[in-house]
């Protein structure tokens, strides 16, 4: 455990049981969110240990998020809230969202390029 809190990308080199044990995958992620690529596949669909993730490396660790948590609107404002380019990975369905895409743009102007196009019209977001 001590390795994954001072490196969460030391969970690579963990035997696969840890990597299914919850605590040290939250530990990992939480220290460096995109460990979560390291993670048992169970792990990456688990909205806590996923939310931990993106909190810290939004963009890099929704990529490696279960698909159920690409569609989950918390988790993505919580991903481009950190790194509004994370949007790339959101559900289509999320990319027509107004907060979401404002957040995203808000962060990191170059998000509207995955705006959903009734969205780079709206002169709000495309001014945030």
């Amino acid at each position: 455990l001590a390795a994954v809190t001072e490196t969460g990308c030391a969970l690579k080199y963990a035997d696969a049981s840890l990597k299914r044990d919850r605590g040290v995958v939250l530990a990992a992620v939480t220290q460096k969110g995109v460990a979560l690529q390291y993670a048992d596949e169970s792990l990456q669909c688990d909205r806590e240990v996923v939310l931990a993730a993106v909190q810290h490396d939004g963009s890099s660790a929704l990529y490696y998020a279960g698909d159920n948590l690409m569609c989950d609107r918390d988790v993505v404002l919580a991903a481009v809230a950190q790194d509004g380019l994370a949007l790339c990975y959101a559900d289509g369905r999320l990319k027509r969202d107004r907060e979401i895409v404002m957040a995203a743009v808000a962060k990191e102007g170059r998000a509207l390029e995955f705006a959903d196009p009734s969205l780079k019209r709206d002169r709000d977001v495309v001014s945030v």
